[in-house]
């Protein structure tokens, strides 16, 4: 009861902070209310080419008109909200479902790294010899940017979809299977001990005792992972295109919509913050206290 005072207080200050951030930047973009008129930005033959390009000339001519007010942004944005799911052709997809290719690819990579690290975390954690057997290759591989490894994937497999999926696996794998490592070897040395003077199996010591004591921490590298993967899903899809919200970002760019760059942005950071707060739940849920 005594913390709900606190997190009203939060609130109330998170809310404070938000309203200074808007004002001032309404302040700064000088309160315009809206993109430039395309009229007054554009000739004639600038928006017909742009059309041609299948470009919105709005989004030029809020380009030309400087950066947008925070009006501007939420116009696009309850543009886009309004109707999240359209699709009227390759460039020309709904953000919803721009979200829902990127949260695809990234569940893929995701869960191939869980299929990965997990076992591979078990049995280092539990063999000294093979933890200090593979140290070497996780320290060297470990650094290395996922990006790096997209020409290699893009060659290999042929497929921006699949080297995408690729990458996301690349870049989650190491934070989990380093943590679920540290979890199983930090693992009580009693309550092997009761285990093992029961005779129980390995399997089942590795299920029923090693399994809830690593849990949080098996968590925590989950929890760290999927925040990198959301990382990389965007940069990884501006470098291969076609759908999810890194191509919409880039492809607003292109069209010189800074109004839908922005609300992208703003989109792809209350994904993360969702996916966080989802995976804290979890953590909580396998927290234990002693």
């Amino acid at each position: 009861m005594r913390s709900a005072p606190l997190h009203l207080r939060a609130a109330l200050v998170s809310l404070l902070l938000l309203f200074v951030v808007v004002a001032a930047w309404h302040a700064a973009t000088g309160g315009a209310s809206a993109p430039a008129s395309v009229s007054t930005s554009l000739t004639a033959e600038e928006i017909e080419y742009l059309r041609m390009m299948g470009k919105d000339p709005e989004g030029a001519a809020a380009k030309t008109g400087g950066f947008p007010a925070p009006l501007a942004v939420a116009e696009a944005a309850w543009k886009h909200l309004s109707d999240p799911f359209y699709d009227r052709g390759p460039n020309d997809k709904g953000i919803g479902l721009q979200l829902l290719h990127s949260l695809a690819r990234v569940a893929m990579g995701f869960g191939l790294a869980v299929l990965v690290a997990l076992p591979l975390g078990f049995v280092i954690g539990m063999s000294p010899l093979m933890r200090k057997a593979l140290d070497p290759f996780v320290q060297v591989l470990k650094p290395i940017s996922p990006l790096a490894w997209m020409p290699l994937a893009l060659y290999t497999l042929k497929d921006s979809n699949v080297s995408g999926v690729f990458v996301i696996f690349i870049c989650s794998v190491w934070p989990m299977l380093i943590n679920t490592a540290f979890g199983v070897a930090s693992v009580k040395r009693d309550w092997l001990n009761v285990a093992a003077t029961l005779e129980v199996s390995p399997l089942r010591r590795a299920l029923r005792v090693i399994l809830p004591a690593a849990a949080p921490t098996i968590l925590t590298g989950m929890r760290i992972s999927m925040g990198i993967a959301w990382l990389v899903i965007v940069a990884a899809e501006m470098l291969v295109g076609g759908t999810g919200i890194g191509y919409f970002v880039w492809n607003e760019w292109n069209n010189l919509s800074l109004p839908n760059v922005i609300f992208a942005i703003l989109t792809i950071g209350v994904v993360g913050m969702l996916l966080d707060q989802l995976f804290g739940l979890l953590q909580r849920a396998v927290t234990y206290v002693e």
